[in-house]
């Protein structure tokens, strides 16, 4: 899979970005998410091709990862030590579950070009709704 990762960076000829952890962790299995060369970056309000697609659902994935880290952010502080570990172990959990999760349904595609949107697409979905629920857990708080 390692040598997989390379391939596709030294085909592609992109420059990978260093966007966070979750970034990484979607990169290592979705290249395509971390290689992308901004000059060449597509119009994401109308995508004309496969590879543009799959390059703009990983922005749109990393967009919504953001929020989801700055909602979790804000949250722990505002927990008591017993509740922030919870959290913390649980989001751990979680991440390793969405990715999981998503690995399973691109599966349906391995090999083929939609793979990587596939991906993309069920990362942001899940990581939309992880983020509504500690919306609502923040709200609690306050």
């Amino acid at each position: 899979m390692l040598m997989r990762y390379f391939l596709s960076i030294i085909v592609g000829g992109a420059t990978c970005l260093n966007l966070g952890i979750a970034t990484v962790t979607a990169a290592r299995t979705n290249p395509e998410i971390s290689t992308i060369h901004l000059a060449q970056q597509p119009n994401c309000n109308d995508p004309q091709t496969q590879t543009a697609m799959n390059i703009c659902a990983g922005l749109s994935y990393q967009q919504v990862d953001r929020k989801l880290n700055q909602v979790y952010r804000q949250l722990l502080p505002t927990l008591a030590a017993s509740r922030r570990q919870k959290l913390i172990t649980s989001q751990q959990i979680w991440i390793r579950f969405r990715d999981t999760s998503c690995a399973f349904e691109r599966s349906q595609f391995e090999g083929g070009t939609i793979a990587s949107m596939i991906y993309s697409n069920c990362l942001s979905e899940l990581t939309q709704q992880r983020t509504k629920q500690l919306e609502g857990y923040l709200e609690e708080g306050r």
